[in-house]
């Protein structure tokens, strides 16, 4: 189950200078907030993937539902019924609002990697 593929560590690595990128130099309203949540679905998947061996939907499936759960985290206000807002790192993993165009966009890049995933198998098969 546990078998680091240094491949998708690249990718993960990769997505996540972009991400810092967005992040540090980035603040429009369309990049920052759309597409980088977007691609941190791709991010947590390809990190999944660097480390686990599994069937890639499933994992894209767990990653989705755990960006799911941690919307509903912010939904509730869950740091705060704890007095735990003030933790930087907490903070940064849990985000600070939810949105409903978050779960939205998460869906979107789940369904985009399952499609991707289903073309990448029939491609592989048609070169067999």
């Amino acid at each position: 189950m546990f078998q680091f593929n240094l491949k998708y560590f690249l990718v993960f690595i990769s997505i996540f200078i972009v991400e810092v990128c967005i992040a540090l130099f980035i603040k429009d309203n369309f990049i920052r907030p759309y597409f980088g949540d977007y691609l941190v679905i791709f991010l947590v998947h390809f990190f999944c993937l660097s480390l686990i061996k599994a069937d890639k939907n499933k994992i894209a499936l767990a990653v989705l539902l755990f960006a799911f759960f941690v919307e509903i985290v912010q939904y509730f206000q869950v740091l705060s019924y704890f007095k735990l807002e003030k933790n930087k790192i907490l903070r940064v993993v849990a985000g600070n609002t939810f949105s409903f165009e978050d779960l939205l966009i998460y869906t979107l890049a789940f369904f985009t990697i399952v499609i991707f995933n289903k073309k990448s198998v029939s491609d592989s098969k048609s070169t067999l």
